[in-house]
């Protein structure tokens, strides 16, 4: 592992845990998809756009499994070449493509599609942006289509807890409260059909085993414990979780288009 590429004391949370070797980066785990997905009900050739898709691991995973199409927006130009390496080693070119682009600015992207999916996304978004891009999402659906999504949650204390996400994972991070959430997607036109909430894992040893396994686990690790920057960022993130672990949780939530 080599630290040459990433500055440590100021990169964003999720990078500094990419780094350190966390491969599932949403709040609710494995698990809390598994909800998300049973509740879609995916259907062989659907179409699905899915919002900052990076490498492009999570689309193919998901067109293998459920044997749809998916359409990947990703930033940075370095992940959309990457996820095209993987997508063509993976052999599902007629399934997947992950395209450089703007989450923002989802009117640049052409087409309909029968799901929008969003996994520890808008979390990360002000108001505002929040609300531009669950308009996006709402244009982008087919009629009857579903915004599938997946976020941090906050129950009490919103203000401090928001302040101290922010301060140690150096990102702007803004959860919202489950009423929030529902009210984010009906003000576009999005109607909420299923949500489920519930404790926020993300670096529960218990969790980190069922996301990672034992292997990626131990991985991850090694890697805290043999790099002291690494770890000095590691543990503060984890000490504000466990701080405010009886009001941070997940949501999963699915809204139809009308």
């Amino acid at each position: 592992m080599s630290q040459t590429t990433l500055n440590l004391k100021t990169a964003p949370g999720h990078q500094v845990l990419a780094m350190a070797g966390k491969k599932l980066l949403r709040p609710g785990g494995r698990a809390a998809t598994e909800q998300l997905f049973a509740s879609a009900n995916f259907q062989p050739g659907d179409t699905v756009l899915e919002l900052a898709s990076s490498f492009g691991h999570s689309a193919i995973a998901l067109a293998k499994r459920y044997q749809v199409k998916v359409t990947g927006v990703e930033r940075n130009v370095e992940s959309v070449i990457a996820a095209q390496t993987n997508i063509a080693a993976a052999r599902v070119t007629e399934q997947v493509k992950v395209v450089e682009g703007d989450i923002t600015q989802l009117d640049q992207i052409p087409g309909e599609f029968d799901f929008v999916l969003a996994e520890a996304i808008l979390t990360m978004q002000s108001s505002s942006a929040k609300a531009k891009i669950l308009s996006g999402v709402r244009n982008h659906l087919r009629p009857k289509g579903q915004f599938l999504s997946h976020e941090l949650l906050v129950r009490n204390r919103a203000t401090e807890i928001r302040r101290a996400l922010s301060s140690v994972i150096r990102v702007n991070a803004n959860p919202l409260t489950e009423l929030e959430w529902i009210q984010a997607c009906e003000t576009v036109g999005l109607q909420v059909k299923f949500h489920q909430t519930g404790a926020m894992g993300l670096l529960n040893p218990q969790q980190m085993l069922n996301d990672e396994g034992w292997l990626g686990t131990m991985k991850f690790a090694w890697n805290v414990l043999t790099y002291p920057q690494l770890r000095e960022r590691v543990l503060s993130m984890r000490q504000v979780f466990q701080e405010y672990q009886d009001d941070l949780g997940y949501i999963v939530l699915g809204a139809q288009c009308p």
